[in-house]
Protein backbone atom coordinates (compact mmCIF):
# COMPACT_ATOMS: atom_id res chain seq x y z
CA UNK A 1 0.00 0.00 0.00
CA UNK A 2 0.90 3.54 -0.92
CA UNK A 3 -0.93 5.29 1.32
CA UNK A 4 -2.37 4.09 4.76
CA UNK A 5 -5.46 6.42 5.43
CA UNK A 6 -8.15 7.33 6.77
CA UNK A 7 -6.77 10.33 5.52
CA UNK A 8 -5.12 11.40 2.42
CA UNK A 9 -1.71 10.36 3.07
CA UNK A 10 0.56 8.28 0.44
CA UNK A 11 2.87 6.08 0.50
CA UNK A 12 5.11 4.94 -2.71
CA UNK A 13 4.72 1.13 -3.36
CA UNK A 14 6.72 1.12 -6.49
CA UNK A 15 9.68 -0.86 -6.95
CA UNK A 16 12.84 0.72 -9.13
CA UNK A 17 13.42 -1.71 -11.05
CA UNK A 18 13.33 -5.78 -11.25
CA UNK A 19 12.42 -6.82 -7.82
CA UNK A 20 14.15 -9.82 -5.80
CA UNK A 21 12.97 -13.25 -5.55
CA UNK A 22 11.39 -14.47 -2.08
CA UNK A 23 9.86 -17.80 -1.02
CA UNK A 24 6.16 -17.60 -2.22
CA UNK A 25 3.85 -16.79 0.47
CA UNK A 26 1.84 -20.09 2.09
CA UNK A 27 -1.66 -19.75 0.03
CA UNK A 28 -3.04 -21.95 2.92
CA UNK A 29 -3.01 -18.70 4.97
CA UNK A 30 -5.97 -17.30 3.79
CA UNK A 31 -8.45 -19.95 3.35
CA UNK A 32 -11.88 -17.59 3.84
CA UNK A 33 -12.80 -17.77 0.40
CA UNK A 34 -12.15 -17.36 -3.21
CA UNK A 35 -13.04 -14.13 -5.43
CA UNK A 36 -15.90 -15.28 -7.99
CA UNK A 37 -16.47 -12.54 -10.79
CA UNK A 38 -18.34 -12.92 -13.96
CA UNK A 39 -16.20 -13.63 -16.52
CA UNK A 40 -16.80 -12.62 -20.20
CA UNK A 41 -19.15 -15.10 -21.09
CA UNK A 42 -21.03 -14.49 -17.75
CA UNK A 43 -20.45 -17.15 -15.89
CA UNK A 44 -19.34 -17.05 -12.66
CA UNK A 45 -15.66 -18.01 -12.38
CA UNK A 46 -13.03 -17.94 -8.93
CA UNK A 47 -9.37 -17.30 -9.19
CA UNK A 48 -7.14 -19.69 -7.93
CA UNK A 49 -5.92 -17.82 -5.04
CA UNK A 50 -7.88 -16.43 -2.10
CA UNK A 51 -8.19 -13.05 -1.05
CA UNK A 52 -5.36 -11.56 0.41
CA UNK A 53 -5.82 -10.39 4.18
CA UNK A 54 -4.76 -7.31 6.50
CA UNK A 55 -1.08 -8.11 7.77
CA UNK A 56 -1.29 -6.09 10.85
CA UNK A 57 2.81 -6.20 10.83
CA UNK A 58 2.78 -3.62 7.71
CA UNK A 59 1.11 -0.88 9.60
CA UNK A 60 2.62 2.35 10.56
CA UNK A 61 6.37 2.51 9.35
CA UNK A 62 5.32 5.79 7.06
CA UNK A 63 5.95 9.34 7.67
CA UNK A 64 3.04 11.86 6.47
CA UNK A 65 3.48 13.15 3.17
CA UNK A 66 6.58 10.80 2.11
CA UNK A 67 7.00 6.82 1.47
CA UNK A 68 6.48 3.97 3.25
CA UNK A 69 9.30 1.70 4.21
CA UNK A 70 11.55 3.46 2.09
CA UNK A 71 14.64 1.63 3.15
CA UNK A 72 12.68 -1.85 2.55
CA UNK A 73 13.27 -3.17 -0.95
CA UNK A 74 10.00 -4.91 -2.71
CA UNK A 75 10.45 -8.29 -3.95
CA UNK A 76 8.37 -11.10 -5.73
CA UNK A 77 7.21 -14.59 -5.56
CA UNK A 78 8.87 -17.31 -8.37
CA UNK A 79 6.84 -16.49 -11.62
CA UNK A 80 3.20 -18.04 -11.65
CA UNK A 81 1.93 -20.35 -14.55
CA UNK A 82 -1.65 -20.26 -13.68
CA UNK A 83 -2.40 -16.06 -14.48
CA UNK A 84 -4.90 -16.65 -16.98
CA UNK A 85 -7.02 -18.41 -14.21
CA UNK A 86 -7.41 -15.00 -12.54
CA UNK A 87 -10.43 -13.28 -13.94
CA UNK A 88 -10.36 -9.63 -14.76
CA UNK A 89 -12.99 -7.48 -13.18
CA UNK A 90 -15.96 -6.67 -14.02
CA UNK A 91 -16.32 -2.73 -15.15
CA UNK A 92 -19.60 -1.68 -12.41
CA UNK A 93 -20.05 1.68 -11.14
CA UNK A 94 -19.13 2.02 -7.84
CA UNK A 95 -19.29 4.48 -5.42
CA UNK A 96 -15.99 6.94 -5.10
CA UNK A 97 -14.68 5.87 -1.74
CA UNK A 98 -14.27 8.14 1.33
CA UNK A 99 -10.75 7.66 1.71
CA UNK A 100 -7.89 8.60 -1.46
CA UNK A 101 -9.87 10.57 -2.85
CA UNK A 102 -8.71 14.15 -1.87
CA UNK A 103 -6.08 16.11 -3.42
CA UNK A 104 -3.02 15.22 -1.79
CA UNK A 105 1.24 16.16 -1.67
CA UNK A 106 3.73 13.97 -1.57
CA UNK A 107 7.77 13.84 -1.26
CA UNK A 108 6.82 18.07 -2.12
CA UNK A 109 5.00 17.67 -4.82
CA UNK A 110 1.03 18.41 -5.10
CA UNK A 111 -1.73 15.90 -7.23
CA UNK A 112 -5.32 16.49 -8.23
CA UNK A 113 -7.45 13.93 -8.31
CA UNK A 114 -9.49 13.53 -11.21
CA UNK A 115 -13.44 13.93 -10.73
CA UNK A 116 -14.46 11.96 -13.51
CA UNK A 117 -12.22 9.56 -15.10
CA UNK A 118 -14.01 9.30 -18.67
CA UNK A 119 -11.65 10.13 -21.77
CA UNK A 120 -8.61 9.31 -19.67
CA UNK A 121 -5.87 8.11 -21.87
CA UNK A 122 -1.95 8.22 -21.26
CA UNK A 123 1.45 6.57 -22.10
CA UNK A 124 4.35 6.16 -19.92
CA UNK A 125 6.44 3.53 -18.33
CA UNK A 126 4.31 1.03 -15.73
CA UNK A 127 6.21 -0.38 -12.58
CA UNK A 128 4.73 -3.08 -10.05
CA UNK A 129 4.17 -3.78 -6.49
CA UNK A 130 4.69 -7.17 -4.73
CA UNK A 131 5.36 -8.93 -1.03
CA UNK A 132 6.68 -5.74 0.82
CA UNK A 133 2.42 -4.26 0.09
CA UNK A 134 0.85 -7.64 -0.03
CA UNK A 135 -1.88 -7.69 2.57
CA UNK A 136 -1.04 -4.02 3.49
CA UNK A 137 -3.48 -1.28 3.23
CA UNK A 138 -3.82 0.42 -0.18
CA UNK A 139 -4.66 4.80 0.00
CA UNK A 140 -8.68 3.19 -0.39
CA UNK A 141 -8.15 1.44 2.84
CA UNK A 142 -8.55 -1.57 1.00
CA UNK A 143 -6.29 -4.64 1.42
CA UNK A 144 -3.50 -4.86 -1.37
CA UNK A 145 -3.58 -8.37 -3.18
CA UNK A 146 -0.79 -8.76 -5.45
CA UNK A 147 -2.60 -12.21 -6.75
CA UNK A 148 -5.67 -9.92 -8.17
CA UNK A 149 -6.16 -7.43 -10.92
CA UNK A 150 -5.37 -3.85 -9.55
CA UNK A 151 -3.37 -0.83 -9.77
CA UNK A 152 -2.11 2.51 -8.56
CA UNK A 153 -2.56 5.42 -9.93
CA UNK A 154 -1.73 9.40 -9.03
CA UNK A 155 -4.84 10.77 -9.73
CA UNK A 156 -7.82 8.92 -11.48
CA UNK A 157 -10.43 8.00 -9.18
CA UNK A 158 -10.61 5.83 -6.39
CA UNK A 159 -11.85 3.23 -7.23
CA UNK A 160 -12.10 3.30 -11.21
CA UNK A 161 -11.02 1.01 -13.65
CA UNK A 162 -8.71 1.19 -16.57
CA UNK A 163 -7.21 -1.10 -19.59
CA UNK A 164 -3.46 -1.27 -19.37
CA UNK A 165 -1.90 -2.34 -22.88
CA UNK A 166 2.25 -3.17 -23.40
CA UNK A 167 2.96 -1.26 -26.28
CA UNK A 168 5.90 -3.54 -26.85
CA UNK A 169 3.88 -6.88 -27.20
CA UNK A 170 0.19 -5.82 -27.23
CA UNK A 171 -0.75 -7.58 -24.61
CA UNK A 172 -3.62 -5.87 -22.27
CA UNK A 173 -5.58 -6.20 -19.24
CA UNK A 174 -8.34 -4.05 -17.34
CA UNK A 175 -7.27 -3.25 -13.86
CA UNK A 176 -8.96 -2.15 -10.75
CA UNK A 177 -7.69 1.09 -9.43
CA UNK A 178 -7.53 1.25 -5.59
CA UNK A 179 -4.58 2.89 -4.69
CA UNK A 180 -1.91 5.90 -5.26
CA UNK A 181 1.51 5.96 -7.13
CA UNK A 182 3.74 5.54 -8.48
CA UNK A 183 5.84 8.23 -7.47
CA UNK A 184 9.07 7.51 -9.23
CA UNK A 185 9.58 10.16 -12.24
CA UNK A 186 8.19 9.26 -15.70
CA UNK A 187 6.20 6.67 -13.85
CA UNK A 188 2.40 6.33 -14.66
CA UNK A 189 0.44 3.33 -13.32
CA UNK A 190 1.74 0.89 -10.75
CA UNK A 191 0.30 -2.92 -11.18
CA UNK A 192 -0.61 -5.58 -8.94
CA UNK A 193 2.52 -8.53 -9.12
CA UNK A 194 -0.62 -10.77 -11.54
CA UNK A 195 -0.94 -7.70 -13.47
CA UNK A 196 2.29 -7.15 -14.00
CA UNK A 197 2.66 -11.41 -15.27
CA UNK A 198 -0.18 -11.13 -17.54
CA UNK A 199 1.19 -8.11 -19.26
CA UNK A 200 5.23 -9.21 -19.63
CA UNK A 201 5.97 -6.64 -17.57
CA UNK A 202 7.60 -8.73 -15.14
CA UNK A 203 10.43 -9.63 -14.77
CA UNK A 204 11.55 -6.97 -16.36
CA UNK A 205 10.47 -4.71 -14.04
CA UNK A 206 9.29 -2.02 -15.95
CA UNK A 207 7.52 -1.52 -19.33
CA UNK A 208 6.08 1.22 -21.49
CA UNK A 209 2.27 1.17 -21.27
CA UNK A 210 -0.92 2.65 -22.52
CA UNK A 211 -3.45 3.38 -19.75
CA UNK A 212 -7.01 3.74 -20.97
CA UNK A 213 -10.20 4.83 -18.11
CA UNK A 214 -12.85 2.87 -18.84
CA UNK A 215 -16.23 3.63 -17.61
CA UNK A 216 -19.89 1.82 -17.92
CA UNK A 217 -20.44 3.45 -21.05
CA UNK A 218 -17.06 1.62 -22.87
CA UNK A 219 -18.97 -1.12 -24.12
CA UNK A 220 -16.60 -3.48 -26.44
CA UNK A 221 -17.20 -6.25 -28.63
CA UNK A 222 -14.50 -7.74 -26.54
CA UNK A 223 -15.77 -6.92 -22.84
CA UNK A 224 -18.82 -7.37 -20.44
CA UNK A 225 -19.80 -4.69 -18.71
CA UNK A 226 -21.71 -5.65 -15.64
CA UNK A 227 -25.27 -4.21 -14.77
CA UNK A 228 -25.03 -1.65 -11.77
CA UNK A 229 -26.69 -2.83 -8.59
CA UNK A 230 -29.59 -1.04 -7.80
CA UNK A 231 -28.95 1.88 -4.89
CA UNK A 232 -30.19 0.85 -1.25
CA UNK A 233 -32.44 3.56 -0.25
CA UNK A 234 -31.23 5.85 2.54
CA UNK A 235 -31.13 4.19 5.84
CA UNK A 236 -31.30 6.86 9.12
CA UNK A 237 -28.32 6.34 11.33
CA UNK A 238 -28.73 4.76 14.59
CA UNK A 239 -26.64 5.78 17.83
CA UNK A 240 -24.89 3.29 17.12
CA UNK A 241 -23.95 4.10 13.67
CA UNK A 242 -23.14 7.43 14.37
CA UNK A 243 -20.70 6.35 16.97
CA UNK A 244 -18.64 3.97 15.15
CA UNK A 245 -18.59 6.16 12.49
CA UNK A 246 -16.76 8.63 14.42
CA UNK A 247 -13.73 5.92 14.92
CA UNK A 248 -11.34 5.05 12.43
CA UNK A 249 -10.47 1.36 11.85
CA UNK A 250 -7.98 -1.05 13.39
CA UNK A 251 -5.42 0.07 10.22
CA UNK A 252 -5.62 3.90 10.53
CA UNK A 253 -2.39 5.47 11.70
CA UNK A 254 -3.53 8.24 13.89
CA UNK A 255 -0.15 10.33 12.70
CA UNK A 256 -1.63 10.05 9.08
CA UNK A 257 -4.12 13.00 8.96
CA UNK A 258 -3.58 15.60 5.98
CA UNK A 259 -4.03 18.66 7.06
CA UNK A 260 -7.06 20.33 6.82
CA UNK A 261 -5.98 23.42 4.75
CA UNK A 262 -4.55 20.74 2.31
CA UNK A 263 -7.65 19.46 1.50
CA UNK A 264 -11.13 20.96 -0.39
CA UNK A 265 -13.18 18.52 1.17
CA UNK A 266 -15.41 19.22 4.29
CA UNK A 267 -13.81 19.51 7.54
CA UNK A 268 -14.00 16.64 10.14
CA UNK A 269 -16.51 16.37 12.85
CA UNK A 270 -14.90 18.33 15.55
CA UNK A 271 -14.07 16.07 19.07
CA UNK A 272 -17.95 15.87 20.60
CA UNK A 273 -19.48 13.64 23.47
CA UNK A 274 -20.33 11.26 21.42
CA UNK A 275 -16.87 10.92 19.28
CA UNK A 276 -13.68 9.66 20.81
CA UNK A 277 -10.75 11.25 19.51
CA UNK A 278 -7.70 8.65 18.74
CA UNK A 279 -5.42 11.09 19.34
CA UNK A 280 -4.90 13.74 22.35
CA UNK A 281 -2.31 15.20 23.75
CA UNK A 282 0.19 14.43 20.95
CA UNK A 283 -0.32 11.19 21.76
CA UNK A 284 -2.31 7.71 20.18
CA UNK A 285 -4.94 6.50 22.61
CA UNK A 286 -5.39 2.89 23.71
CA UNK A 287 -7.72 0.04 23.88
CA UNK A 288 -8.04 0.77 27.62
CA UNK A 289 -8.62 4.06 27.24
CA UNK A 290 -11.28 3.59 24.64
CA UNK A 291 -13.35 1.57 27.23
CA UNK A 292 -13.13 4.16 30.11
CA UNK A 293 -14.31 6.93 27.47
CA UNK A 294 -17.29 4.02 26.89
CA UNK A 295 -17.78 3.23 30.70
CA UNK A 296 -17.78 6.93 31.33
CA UNK A 297 -21.02 7.39 28.72
CA UNK A 298 -22.46 4.16 29.91
CA UNK A 299 -22.03 3.05 26.59
CA UNK A 300 -21.98 -1.20 26.68
CA UNK A 301 -20.34 -3.25 23.72
CA UNK A 302 -22.65 -6.23 24.27
CA UNK A 303 -20.10 -9.61 24.97
CA UNK A 304 -23.13 -11.44 26.84
CA UNK A 305 -21.10 -11.20 30.32
CA UNK A 306 -22.94 -10.60 33.18
CA UNK A 307 -21.63 -7.08 35.00
CA UNK A 308 -22.53 -4.69 38.10
CA UNK A 309 -25.16 -1.92 36.81
CA UNK A 310 -24.52 1.36 37.57
CA UNK A 311 -25.75 2.72 41.23
CA UNK A 312 -27.46 5.81 38.90
CA UNK A 313 -29.41 3.85 36.92
CA UNK A 314 -30.41 1.75 39.84
CA UNK A 315 -34.33 2.84 39.92
CA UNK A 316 -34.10 2.74 35.77
CA UNK A 317 -35.73 -0.66 34.29
CA UNK A 318 -32.52 -3.18 32.90
CA UNK A 319 -32.68 -3.79 29.10
CA UNK A 320 -32.58 -7.53 28.57
CA UNK A 321 -29.22 -9.11 28.56
CA UNK A 322 -28.19 -9.87 24.92
CA UNK A 323 -27.50 -13.45 24.45
CA UNK A 324 -23.75 -14.41 23.97
CA UNK A 325 -22.02 -13.76 20.32
CA UNK A 326 -22.71 -16.59 18.39
CA UNK A 327 -19.04 -18.41 17.73
CA UNK A 328 -19.53 -21.64 15.16
CA UNK A 329 -17.08 -23.86 16.76
CA UNK A 330 -15.99 -27.16 15.25
CA UNK A 331 -17.32 -28.81 18.24
CA UNK A 332 -20.64 -26.92 18.22
CA UNK A 333 -20.83 -27.48 14.25
CA UNK A 334 -21.93 -31.06 14.43
CA UNK A 335 -24.86 -30.21 16.41
CA UNK A 336 -25.79 -27.10 15.32
CA UNK A 337 -24.08 -26.67 11.65
CA UNK A 338 -23.70 -23.43 9.64
CA UNK A 339 -26.66 -22.28 7.97
CA UNK A 340 -27.18 -23.67 4.96
CA UNK A 341 -26.87 -21.40 1.53
CA UNK A 342 -29.37 -21.95 -1.06
CA UNK A 343 -30.01 -21.01 -4.39
CA UNK A 344 -28.69 -17.51 -4.97
CA UNK A 345 -27.60 -16.81 -1.60
CA UNK A 346 -24.22 -15.92 -0.52
CA UNK A 347 -22.45 -15.34 2.23
CA UNK A 348 -19.99 -11.92 3.29
CA UNK A 349 -17.16 -12.02 5.01
CA UNK A 350 -16.61 -8.99 6.79
CA UNK A 351 -12.68 -9.40 8.60
CA UNK A 352 -10.62 -11.88 10.31
CA UNK A 353 -9.47 -10.90 13.49
CA UNK A 354 -6.50 -13.22 15.38
CA UNK A 355 -7.78 -12.07 19.09
CA UNK A 356 -11.88 -13.45 19.75
CA UNK A 357 -12.52 -10.40 21.80
CA UNK A 358 -11.50 -8.02 18.92
CA UNK A 359 -13.99 -10.41 16.79
CA UNK A 360 -17.07 -10.10 19.41
CA UNK A 361 -16.39 -6.78 19.44
CA UNK A 362 -16.57 -6.22 15.68
CA UNK A 363 -19.71 -8.55 15.60
CA UNK A 364 -21.40 -6.52 18.10
CA UNK A 365 -21.15 -3.27 16.08
CA UNK A 366 -22.89 -5.24 13.35
CA UNK A 367 -25.85 -6.51 15.41
CA UNK A 368 -25.83 -2.86 17.01
CA UNK A 369 -26.54 -1.42 13.37
CA UNK A 370 -29.12 -3.83 12.60
CA UNK A 371 -27.33 -6.64 11.15
CA UNK A 372 -28.69 -9.41 12.73
CA UNK A 373 -27.49 -13.25 10.67
CA UNK A 374 -24.18 -11.95 11.60
CA UNK A 375 -21.80 -14.92 13.08
CA UNK A 376 -18.42 -15.53 14.18
CA UNK A 377 -16.30 -18.68 12.34
CA UNK A 378 -13.07 -20.18 14.00
CA UNK A 379 -10.85 -21.48 11.93
CA UNK A 380 -7.05 -22.60 11.33
CA UNK A 381 -4.24 -20.33 9.09
CA UNK A 382 -0.85 -21.13 8.85
CA UNK A 383 -1.75 -23.15 12.30
CA UNK A 384 -2.99 -19.89 14.32
CA UNK A 385 -6.68 -19.78 15.45
CA UNK A 386 -9.08 -17.53 13.61
CA UNK A 387 -12.13 -15.85 14.12
CA UNK A 388 -14.03 -14.78 11.12
CA UNK A 389 -16.88 -12.56 10.86
CA UNK A 390 -19.64 -13.43 8.34
CA UNK A 391 -22.89 -12.57 7.40
CA UNK A 392 -25.51 -14.68 6.23
CA UNK A 393 -26.52 -16.38 3.78
CA UNK A 394 -28.55 -13.50 2.75
CA UNK A 395 -30.52 -13.19 -0.60
CA UNK A 396 -28.35 -11.54 -3.55
CA UNK A 397 -30.78 -8.72 -3.64
CA UNK A 398 -29.38 -7.96 -0.45
CA UNK A 399 -25.61 -7.60 -0.93
CA UNK A 400 -25.05 -4.18 -2.34
CA UNK A 401 -27.06 -2.81 0.99
CA UNK A 402 -25.14 -4.83 3.39
CA UNK A 403 -22.04 -3.96 1.82
CA UNK A 404 -22.60 -0.78 2.21
CA UNK A 405 -23.76 -0.55 5.61
CA UNK A 406 -20.90 -2.67 6.93
CA UNK A 407 -18.48 -0.30 4.49
CA UNK A 408 -19.60 2.93 6.54
CA UNK A 409 -18.88 0.95 9.65
CA UNK A 410 -15.37 1.46 8.79
CA UNK A 411 -14.60 -2.35 8.17
CA UNK A 412 -14.43 -1.87 4.46
CA UNK A 413 -16.50 -3.82 1.64
CA UNK A 414 -16.84 -7.44 2.52
CA UNK A 415 -15.81 -10.33 0.65
CA UNK A 416 -18.46 -12.68 -1.28
CA UNK A 417 -17.60 -16.40 0.30
CA UNK A 418 -18.48 -19.82 -0.87
CA UNK A 419 -17.14 -23.01 0.87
Amino acid sequence: MKRALPVVCVLLAACSGAPSKSPPPSQSASTSGSRAPASASGAQRRSPYAPAQEDTSKRGDYTAGGLYAPLVKDSAPPPIDDVHLIPEPDVVPEPRSRYGNRDYTVLGKQYHVLDDPSGYVESGTASFYGQKFHGRRTSSLEVYDMYAFSAAHKTLPLPSFARVTNLANGKSVIVRVNDRGPFHDGRVIDLSYAAAVKLGVYPAGTARVEVRALTVDDRGPDMRVAAPDPAPPPVAPSAMDRMVAALPIAGAEAGERKPAAASNEPEPTPPGPWRFDMRQDGKAMTADEFDKWMKERQVRVATGKSGTPDKRQADTPVAPVKPPPRVDTAASNETRPAPAVKGDDVVLQVASFAARANAERALAMLEGAGIRDARLLDANASGQKVWRLRVGPVASERVAELSATVAGLGFGRPNVVRD
